[in-house]
């Protein structure tokens, strides 16, 4: 369980960074399940790392929002409701540490349940919300080494579809700089007021002249916002090894890193909410965002040493 000082840092920050927390027995064996989900006889060989790197040939490039490789992405999401996914990101321990941030029970999961991706695309083809009916995990995401790609900024978001709590895991070693799920701390605050509703999100069909990204209308104070984050606010990487996790609040700005190593970046993520989600999730932003939480969120003073703080990567 969670000490009082990853509790503070949870809620100043938006994240939480908990080494060890997968099976690493469950972690190999998703990842066997993950290349044995590619069409035999394909050009992307796991013994052979040189045909890892990015991006896709057209003979395994994919636009099934269930199973989707474009790019360097990769992401299964048949794989997020089988029982090695299940066993290993909604294990006992996990749950535990979901149930004492968020408080209350956390949702039921449903083994060969409804994937997500199921009921259509999120982009452009949309603009279907893709956690529609969700029964399991998200998936387990993959990105590519990108080679000689030139380098790009980051550039962060926050997800559409109502959740109350994110988490990702790593189920191989993920080193700096490749491809490892980042996260901009303090933002979970300062978005929190710029949204219309506490969970959900407006959305309109997707249309080129419309304002909306993948469907979700936002507001300008959002767009502001995200600005100011991307010039002014460095990112965190949540790098490690294979087994250590990340929890994050669902408003707290994110993206999937930019990959250049030479390995591909495997990791697994998932959503938790508690029983009161549908009551909250139309209801208005307001001045408390915690009212829906576990009473050790709402008490906890945000106090944390430099010392922690440096292990959670804020500073270096």
């Amino acid at each position: 369980m969670l000490n009082a000082e990853q509790i503070s840092f949870f809620k100043a920050n938006g994240y939480l960074l908990v080494p060890g927390a997968l099976d690493v027995q469950l972690c190999s064996e998703l990842q066997d399940r993950m290349w044995g989900s590619l069409p035999v006889g394909n050009s992307l060989v796991r013994e052979d790392s040189n045909t890892h790197v990015g991006p896709f040939a057209s003979d395994l490039s994919s636009d099934d929002p269930t199973h989707f490789r474009e790019g360097y992405r990769w992401l299964n999401r048949n794989l997020g409701v089988e029982e090695v996914s299940i066993q290993l990101i909604y294990s006992d321990y996990i749950c535990a540490i979901a149930e004492q941030l968020i408080g209350g029970k956390a949702r039921q999961v449903i083994v060969n349940g409804t994937p997500m991706g199921a009921s259509g695309a999120a982009w452009p083809g949309g603009p279907t919300d893709p956690a529609l009916g969700t029964q399991g995990a998200r998936g387990i995401y993959y990105t590519l080494p990108y080679g000689e790609k030139p380098r790009e900024p980051n550039a962060c978001h926050t997800d559409g579809h109502p959740f109350q709590l994110g988490v990702v895991g790593l189920i191989a070693d993920t080193p700096e700089d490749g491809g490892a799920f980042k996260v901009w701390p303090g933002s979970h605050k300062s978005l929190f007021g710029t949204f219309k509703h506490r969970y959900d999100q407006p959305r309109i069909p997707f249309y080129d002249h419309l304002p909306a990204f993948k469907g979700i209308s936002h507001t300008g104070e959002y767009l502001k916002e995200i600005d100011r984050l991307n010039k002014e606010v460095e990112p965190v990487e949540c790098w490690g090894n294979a087994g250590d996790i990340v929890f994050w609040h669902h408003r707290t700005a994110h993206m999937a890193g930019h990959n250049y190593s030479g390995t591909i970046r495997q990791a697994i993520l998932a959503d938790f909410w508690n029983e009161q989600l549908d009551a909250y999730r139309s209801k208005p932003v307001s001045i408390e965002m915690w009212d829906d939480w576990s009473s050790e969120i709402k008490d906890a003073g945000e106090i944390y040493s430099e010392e922690f703080a440096r292990n959670q990567r804020l500073v270096v």
